[in-house]
């Protein structure tokens, strides 16, 4: 079986676990922690990196940071996970999905300006399968309409847009190290903060809205409740775990890359006779390798290639079913203009096995079975 993921793992891990467990420190903020801050912040030159429970926790925490308030409403893509959504759900606000590039599975910049009413208040971008959308417009549209931008670039870590990190693009960047990430601590996230002026008052809201973290820095000799705030604290053993991982990022990126420049490499011939379209990257960044995915004709075309890998045991799957199409979705959302791409595209997207460990071998038979689906069909 080749398997669609297999999480990170780096034996070095194994001896900072144990160190976590023996100094009887397994609860948040402790060395491994803030030694996975100071990776975060030389990997992506963010003033400022906290790790949290989860990217949802990531959002939700900037939900927070940013006042959402009933009646407010949120600009982001359909074609995303609930995690995107939700935080600011429970806020009261209402989600405003458009439609996407389909080049990119990213949002469309002339819909979300489209999409803008007295009551906006956020722009969520989401960095589709590690490819940064396009920052420069959506900035644009942020300033001029007085707007919040966050990132979800739960899927983006170390991608880039003209030269500037996934993350570092907007007012808060939220990262996911779930175990289908590139980098991984299970369950796990972080929130980036690329403005001065929100530190403080994230640091608060993490830490369940005390001022702890200026108590142990001695700014105040006791620390109390100031403001509202959530426990996203994850433990040191987490932390532990994906400090290797972010000390030897270079390393894992570049065995993915591989196996990504493989897989299109190997594939182009089956593009070039216009049986399948293969993932893209524009020139102004570069990606992660965080998936690969094939669009393939439509949706049937699609469950008969998955069956096909399946019944020769290897697993590919499809990603998003369109958040307006969900029944939460249309309780606490709606879609402004067009579905011209969203339903379709993402009818026709199947992410290929991908993972660091994945080996040339493996790779060259996923390969192999799709061209032998497309030369029987």
């Amino acid at each position: 079986m080749i398997p669609f993921n297999i999480p990170p793992f780096l034996p070095e891990c194994e001896s900072l676990l144990l160190m976590a467990a023996r100094n009887h420190k397994i609860s948040g903020d402790g060395e491994f922690t803030k030694r996975c801050h100071t990776q975060l912040e030389l990997i992506t030159g963010a003033p400022k990196a906290l790790l949290t429970t989860s990217c949802t926790s990531a959002i939700e925490l900037a939900a927070l940071l940013l006042d959402i308030h009933p009646g407010d409403e949120v600009i982001m893509p359909s074609f995303t996970f609930v995690s995107t959504a939700n935080p600011f759900v429970l806020r009261g606000a209402t989600i405003v999905f458009v439609d996407i590039d389909p080049h990119t599975m990213n949002l469309n910049p002339a819909c979300v300006e489209a999409a803008i009413t007295p009551r906006t208040r956020a722009i969520v971008p989401v960095h589709y399968a590690g490819v940064c959308c396009d920052m420069d417009a959506l900035a644009k549209i942020a300033a001029e309409h007085g707007l919040f931008m966050v990132e979800d670039a739960a899927q983006a870590l170390t991608s880039t847009y003209k030269g500037k990190q996934a993350g570092t693009l907007s007012d808060i960047g939220c990262l996911s190290f779930h175990e289908t990430k590139n980098f991984s601590m299970g369950e796990g996230g972080a929130v980036l903060l690329n403005r001065s002026d929100l530190i403080e008052r994230a640091e608060i809201i993490r830490e369940k809205g005390t001022n702890r973290s200026r108590f142990f820095r001695g700014q105040v000799d006791k620390y109390t409740w100031v403001d509202i705030g959530s426990s996203y604290l994850p433990s040191e053993l987490n932390a532990a775990y994906l400090l290797t991982q972010l000390e030897q990022h270079e390393h894992i990126t570049a065995l993915r890359m591989a196996r990504w420049n493989q897989y299109y490499e190997g594939l182009t011939p089956l593009k070039e006779q216009g049986r399948i379209e293969l993932m893209e990257c524009p020139e102004d960044g570069t990606h992660n390798a965080h998936m690969f995915y094939i669009k393939t004709k439509d949706l049937e075309e699609r469950t008969h290639l998955t069956e096909w890998l399946k019944q020769r045991n290897i697993l590919a799957v499809f990603h998003y079913i369109p958040l307006h199409s969900a029944e939460a979705g249309q309780r606490y959302g709606r879609f402004h203009g067009e579905d011209r791409y969203t339903t379709r595209e993402s009818e026709r997207l199947l992410r290929l096995p991908m993972y660091h460990q994945l080996t040339h071998e493996e790779c060259g038979q996923v390969i192999q079975a799709v061209e032998e689906f497309y030369q029987q069909s």
